[in-house]
């Protein structure tokens, strides 16, 4: 369907179930996600993409979705930290790393943390370059901010998840 080029039909899959949507084309694909599909723990922070808040994993590859249209995610497969969990609600090892770590105070960035180090550990499954040291780590995360815990435990949280690669399938 195409409104005088404003709206625009994509089909895409959202943690694992396929939809077909009419779109605004100029709305975000975090926007998207968090109201059109209500998966609100795609954190919206800074909306330039400098904070990290709204980190998606797109086609297996990390994203902001504050500074990508949605348009632009018709025919891929995007991740949200909700698609992370269990059949049974159950925590992602990415996310249990971090919790058994004290990785977080507020949480407002943690989806964003979490995603990023989840595509860390999936690069390290793939056997392609992953970082492994605590600069590397740092350095990799140096896109997502944090305005309460000083990130030593986020580091530490993240050395784990990716020394243990994650655990289970993700």
């Amino acid at each position: 369907m195409n409104n005088g080029n404003t709206t625009r039909e994509i089909t895409l899959t959202v943690n694992g179930r396929k939809r077909t949507v009419t779109i605004e084309v100029r709305r975000t694909l975090a926007d998207f996600l968090r109201e059109d599909l209500g998966l609100t723990a795609t954190h919206l922070g800074c909306e330039h993409g400098v904070c990290g808040a709204c980190t998606v994993i797109v086609d297996g590859a990390t994203e902001r979705s504050c500074t990508q249209l949605a348009v632009q995610a018709d025919g891929r497969e995007v991740t949200t930290v909700e698609g992370l969990n269990g059949p049974n609600g159950e925590l992602h090892p990415v996310q249990e790393a971090l919790r058994d770590h004290h990785s977080f105070q507020c949480g407002f960035c943690t989806p964003g943390f979490v995603m990023a180090i989840h595509g860390m550990v999936e690069e390290k499954k793939a056997g392609r370059p992953s970082p492994c040291s605590r600069a590397e780590i740092r350095e990799e995360l140096s896109g997502n901010i944090c305005r309460c815990t000083g990130y030593q435990s986020i580091i530490d949280g993240a050395e784990a998840a990716l020394a243990a690669g994650a655990g289970k399938e993700s």
